[in-house]
């Protein structure tokens, strides 16, 4: 086992990987690290909840139902807090 598989994961990056987690895209190593952190952490708890709750209410969204101003501006937010 290297370093990186016993390091406990912070909360910073639990937000950073939690769509992969959402989607069963985040390798097993970090899956174990992910719900090790979860099981001691109430706000990331509840942060996954929230996350879950959105999916399921943007679920019901299309690309056609949004306007393009509404697009831009949900893109430009997702590039601040990228950049940020």
């Amino acid at each position: 086992m290297n370093d990186d598989t016993r390091k406990e994961m912070a909360c910073q990056e639990l937000v950073e990987v939690i769509t992969d987690y959402l989607e069963a895209r985040l390798p097993e190593v970090d899956r174990g690290r992910f719900e090790a952190h979860l099981a001691s952490c109430s706000a990331c708890q509840e942060h996954l909840e929230q996350m879950r709750a959105v999916v399921r209410l943007t679920g019901r969204l299309t690309p056609q139902s949004l306007e393009p101003a509404t697009v831009d501006s949900l893109l430009s937010a997702f590039r601040r807090w990228r950049d940020s």
